[in-house]
């Protein structure tokens, strides 16, 4: 076989860090200290995601998390996803309640048109509604031409807008996916955070064509779809890494500044009877904890901004 050619290696984006320069790479650990409200330590921060998977779903390059398995029409699965919105979402609703907590909560465009009653009930239970595409079914990524994908931004915003009467500031993509423009179309449609990218544990500055985009610590591996629906871990395992997870940081906090605990739960999964009792016992383990401050990802950054701004 002859050896590949000097070309095949060259790659005229490398560079140091993430062969981009969307933000300057930093050790967290070396960054000032972070303080939260109240002399909290940790700020816990609920991600609840209410999304609708299209019957026709078919095969994706980077197959959004709940993506069905079976060939069309999968009946089976999109009525699964289908209870987390008529059954799971109102689940996760009381338990949040109970505790007094209110999410962050990433919504398809599609989600408003087809379910608008549940939209309403998260918007009076206070919960901070997020971007999430137009449905999970229509991914952000290379394929895209940037016409269609500014589009498809503005479509799923102004959805959402429109539906809640709120100002809709952060932004989690299908998938997590994202083509090179995505970071700045959504600065230039008015959105501040997004929870597409996972390499840090506390906000930092994106640089776009429209201003700062800020990475948002979004739970990628505690995630109770990631663990358990496709790592297939029981509940009851789910709950011991989750509690781990936040202990650590807790620990941590105190001798290194403020920490951020991330938690995302999807309905048609942790809603299920069966599991809900696991997000019960990840909330009075934290509740049982001093030092800790809920919030939704627009507050969370809020308060980060401030001490970044006086630093």
């Amino acid at each position: 076989m002859a050896p590949l050619p000097n070309e095949h290696l060259r790659y005229p984006r490398r560079r140091h860090g993430m062969d981009h320069d969307r933000y300057d790479w930093s050790i967290m650990q070396r960054r000032p200290r972070v303080e939260w409200p109240n002399g909290a330590h940790v700020a816990v921060w609920i991600v609840a995601p209410l999304t609708w998977y299209p019957l026709t779903l078919g095969p994706q390059p980077r197959p959004p998390t709940g993506v069905f398995d079976d060939p069309w029409p999968n009946f089976r699965d999109y009525t699964h996803r289908d209870y987390g919105n008529r059954v799971g979402a109102f689940r996760v609703m009381e338990v949040l309640d109970r505790f007094g907590i209110r999410p962050t909560t990433p919504t398809n465009a599609a989600v408003c048109e087809r379910y608008p009653e549940l939209v309403q009930e998260a918007v009076r239970h206070g919960w901070e509604i997020a971007g999430h595409g137009i449905d999970m079914g229509h991914q952000h990524d290379a394929r895209l031409d940037e016409a269609t994908e500014v589009t498809m931004v503005a479509t799923a915003l102004m959805t959402l807008r429109k539906a809640t009467g709120q100002a809709v500031t952060g932004w989690l993509s299908p998938a997590n996916a994202e083509s090179l423009s995505t970071p700045d179309l959504l600065t230039a449609n008015g959105v501040h955070y997004s929870c597409d990218w996972v390499n840090d544990e506390l906000p930092y500055a994106m640089r776009t064509r429209h201003g700062p985009l800020w990475a948002m610590p979004y739970s990628h591996d505690i995630n109770d779809a990631s663990m358990i629906w496709h790592g297939h871990h029981s509940p009851l395992e789910f709950v011991d890494q989750v509690r781990s997870e936040f202990d650590w940081l807790h620990a941590e906090s105190r001798q290194q500044g403020g920490r951020i605990f991330t938690l995302c739960v999807h309905a048609w999964c942790i809603g299920q009877p069966h599991r809900i009792h696991a997000l019960e016992r990840i909330l009075e383990h934290v509740r049982n904890h001093s030092g800790t401050w809920t919030a939704t990802g627009a507050e969370i950054l809020a308060q980060y901004q401030q001490q970044v701004d006086q630093s």
